[in-house]
């Protein structure tokens, strides 16, 4: 359930903490509420040191704080399956937040068990969609539990958030300034984003907010070559090196960031009904989802493809509006299992200056066949088939026009 900050004292509290400038108010802020508030950091992968975020909790007066490194769970549970559906929101975003949000909740709610708390906590503002997403998954696995999110409740926008910071003296990150006062999130499968100049929708991105992919222009001259393969729809090895998924991630995001591919510059539909402008980078997720879908191009018939089509639109939209542990999302899952099992197969992708190019593909169950596609001799296509195919396909066309005329004439 999900309540205001009101009647906070006493009452054991774990808070969702990055270490950034939103978690830290918050702890503090319950503090100030006589509350009893533990931390707790996930690991998925977005490169803070994990002790040192500990460190800055407990600096500033967590009971306790818990570090969870959780990429392999992150990758195999969330990440993979969004794959297979090649999942992105909008149609461009992978949502790599997104989907670390629903375990994030998962693993409030055991920490939660573990420490006897009644109540779990979440920095997000009333405007985005986290609050949503850790709201629901706690519905859905742990109704007794109620939900504080004091951003959200206090009102307080980013300047003064920056001062409050200021003024108790806690410790935030130096990218958060006044100058140039982002929100970013990152995990191993991107990067994301927000607020500041960028709130302007004509404003151009300046070099300060990318990290992990190299500005197009200034990538190398020469691209790179790299072939992915997958079996049953996932990625396995890269350049024929046998990898586990999470190291195929993180290998093949540093070599197609270094080519500046997969920055995302896009106007995003929130579920709170406004339009958000956000910037995302995911150069292992952009180059693996158009690989696996070229792959699927080979492997899966026409009427599965256009109906997997509108399935992944709306797996992205289950994701994205926080709905992971929920029956329709497990029957698309059981669904697009199905699909999967022939789409095994190599694809090579071109990566060059922003942009990761199939090149090439193979599959050992690929329906395309060279014998029926050629123009040249010894084709196995019968073409003297199509004459009566083509009259028995036009049938409703030519009858409609016996019966009604020609319907283009005035």
């Amino acid at each position: 359930m999900t309540n205001s900050t009101s009647d906070l004292a006493g009452k054991k509290v774990v808070l969702a903490y990055s270490g950034g400038l939103d978690t830290s108010v918050c702890l503090k802020w319950f503090l100030e509420q006589g509350a009893e508030p533990y931390a707790l950091y996930l690991d998925l992968g977005q490169g803070e040191p994990a002790e040192d975020v500990r460190e800055k909790a407990i600096g500033i007066g967590a009971a306790d704080a818990f570090v969870r490194d959780a990429k392999e769970e992150f990758v195999n549970d969330y990440i993979a399956p969004a794959i297979k559906a090649n999942a992105m929101y909008g149609g461009e975003y992978p949502l790599f937040t997104a989907l670390g949000r629903p375990l994030i909740a998962k693993k409030l709610v055991e920490a939660a068990r573990e420490v006897g708390a009644t109540h779990i906590a979440h920095g997000s503002t009333g405007k985005g969609n986290d609050q949503v997403r850790f709201d629901v998954t706690t519905a859905s696995i742990a109704p007794d539990l109620t939900v504080v999110a004091p951003v959200r409740d206090w009102g307080m926008n980013r300047p003064e958030e920056i001062a409050y910071a200021e003024k108790h003296g806690l410790p935030f990150s130096p990218d958060i300034t006044k100058k140039s006062p982002y929100s970013i999130d990152a995990n191993l499968y991107g990067r994301s984003i927000e607020a500041g100049p960028l709130e302007d929708p004509n404003y151009e991105p300046q070099s300060d907010v990318y990290k992990i992919t190299a500005d197009p222009t200034d990538a190398p001259d020469t691209p790179t070559y790299v072939e992915i393969g997958f079996e049953q729809g996932l990625p396995v090895s890269l350049d024929g090196e046998r990898l586990s998924l999470l190291d195929l991630l993180v290998d093949l995001g540093e070599v197609a960031g270094t080519h500046g591919v997969g920055r995302i510059d896009m106007i995003e539909d929130r579920l709170v009904g406004i339009k958000s402008r956000e910037i995302y980078e995911a150069p292992a997720g952009v180059s693996i989802i158009q690989a696996h879908k070229a792959l699927e191009s080979m492997t899966l018939t026409k009427d599965v493809i256009r109906f997997k089509a509108a399935i992944e639109q709306r797996y992205a939209e289950l994701t994205y509006d926080g709905l992971w542990f929920t029956p329709l999302k497990s029957a698309l899952d059981a669904f697009i299992e199905e699909t999967q099992k022939t789409v095994t197969g190599t694809v090579r992708l071109r990566l060059y200056k922003g942009s990761a190019t199939v090149v090439g593909r193979t599959a050992e169950k690929a329906l395309y066949s060279k014998d029926l596609a050629t123009y040249d001799a010894g084709s196995t296509f019968d073409e003297a088939a199509a004459a009566g195919f083509i009259t028995l396909w036009g049938l409703p066309a030519r009858q409609w026009a016996d019966v009604n005329g020609d319907s283009n004439k005035a």
